[in-house]
């Protein structure tokens, strides 16, 4: 499968555009968001994931205030997490990345639940400022084409709707997919 999504934003102006195929090898993403707030900033990332969904590494590359900045996370097969070609213990054992404010990254997690509520500690990485950190969070299936996200750390609640293949069409107060026309 091959997809080209497009979000946009609905708490702030921002736009993401993913090129997304999905194989036996798993997942690659290729990536763009642009941003306005808190002032603009364009990031250019790539996602790869092994056969079953689980995150082996992210690569981001953000342009803002004419400065570039790099980080690219590797996971090995043993959970053990790398920033920067250095260890990072405080997210060894997450099976993926969440990349603030992109729905793609919800992608992984509710595709591996199987119809059942399952708990995910995830590598999270703020956006713009690529820095990160730990988050416990929840996915409960609601229905084929709904799930409800807790951010178990702070108590955060949205119930996402998905598209037959399990990509975020609406994320309340964050973004929604530009249909086709």
């Amino acid at each position: 499968m091959e997809r080209l999504l497009l979000w946009r934003g609905l708490d702030s102006w921002r736009a993401e555009s993913a090129h997304v195929r999905l194989d036996e090898r798993g997942l690659e993403a290729h990536g763009i968001q642009l941003g306005a707030a808190p002032e603009p900033y364009r990031l250019d990332y790539r996602l790869r994931t092994d056969p079953k969904l689980v995150t082996t590494s992210l690569e981001l590359s953000l342009l803002r205030s004419g400065r570039l900045r790099r980080l690219v996370l590797e996971r090995s097969v043993d959970g053990r997490w790398k920033a920067d070609n250095r260890a990072v213990h405080e997210v060894d054992g997450a099976l993926d990345c969440d990349l603030a404010l992109s729905p793609l990254t919800n992608y992984m997690p509710v595709r591996r639940l199987a119809g059942v509520p399952a708990d995910h500690l995830m590598a999270w990485v703020s956006v713009p400022e690529l820095e990160l950190s730990r988050s416990e969070q929840r996915y409960e299936p609601l229905g084929p084409l709904r799930v409800r996200f807790v951010e178990l750390d702070d108590g955060f609640v949205a119930e996402l709707e998905l598209d037959d293949d399990g990509f975020v069409t609406h994320y309340p107060d964050l973004a929604e997919r530009v249909p086709a026309e």
